[in-house]
């Protein structure tokens, strides 16, 4: 089996597409970037150095220094499947980023959703 198309694609490239998303509903650039710290482990500096890098998703989270264990909690439909239900692992990282940036535009608050 082939391996997906966005596992070889720069988290630079997608980065963007999460922030506007949020600002298109009054969202920001911090609370994007808190949620990707939440989920990943890095520190700003380091989260920036992986934008300047151009890293790949398989690159950018076999690179995270701690993956938070609460991600497992993430539950939800997100790309039409329930996250929770994702075989690839690295897809199951990537698609818990989506919904955590999904629940973000929805307006729920980030304490909420970084459930705190």
């Amino acid at each position: 089996m082939t391996e997906h198309r966005i596992f070889r694609t720069s988290f630079a490239t997608v980065y963007p597409l999460y922030v506007a998303k949020a600002e298109r509903k009054g969202r920001t650039r911090a609370e994007v970037d808190q949620i990707i710290l939440w989920l990943t482990g890095f520190a700003a500096e380091a989260f920036a150095d992986q934008l300047a890098a151009g890293s790949d998703f398989r690159t950018f989270f076999a690179e995270a220094p701690a993956l938070n264990p609460a991600r497992a909690n993430i539950k939800g439909v997100v790309c039409g499947g329930r996250v929770e239900e994702v075989a690839d692992p690295l897809m199951r990282e990537i698609r818990y980023l989506d919904k955590l940036i999904d629940e973000l535009a929805k307006g729920k608050a980030l304490d909420r959703i970084l459930g705190r």
